[in-house]
């Protein structure tokens, strides 16, 4: 058994969303409900297939987007993980209707941060054990850090 870190490539500001589920017709049913939930939202999906020809599925709206799903999916090759990469819009815009997939297993991060994913190589293929995703702690939020936190929500709309 190997451990491997492997860092998300992608544009310091890009959200993304990592996930697991268990069919091969992930790939469309991600598309249809990011497109129904948020169609103004710009995204790539890559997928890896756990079986078969064992390929990396990818769909989307952005080239440049399903590009970076794609080379990402692969370098992850782990069986039936998803990721998808999104603009104009962020992971907490879809990440319910993304959770009530019927073949969405797990999600395992959605965030703009760096992040890392932990994964496990054996003879029978590689799995996601989990994610580092953005830095450690470095304290504790002040007052100051408190109203700067809601005035960043409200600035977003997210709170009134």
């Amino acid at each position: 058994m190997d451990l491997k870190t492997i860092p998300v490539e992608k544009p310091a500001d890009l959200n993304f969303i990592l996930g697991q589920s268990h069919f091969i017709k992930t790939v469309e049913d991600l598309h249809e409900a990011i497109v129904q939930t948020a169609p103004q939202m710009k995204f790539g999906i890559g997928f890896c297939e756990a079986s078969g020809p064992a390929l990396v599925r990818w769909s989307g709206n952005d080239d440049e987007l399903v590009e970076l799903a794609k080379k990402n999916a692969l370098a992850l090759s782990c069986g039936h993980c998803f990721i998808i990469f999104l603009k104009d819009g962020f992971p907490v815009n879809i990440l319910n209707t993304i959770k009530a997939v019927p073949e969405v297993c797990r999600i395992f991060c959605a965030t703009a941060n760096p992040a890392e994913v932990i994964v496990v190589e054996t003879a029978a293929g590689r799995g996601i054990l989990g994610v580092v995703d953005g830095v450690k702690s470095r304290g504790v939020e002040t007052e100051a850090d408190i109203a700067a936190r809601k005035q960043l929500l409200r600035k977003f709309g997210y709170k009134l």
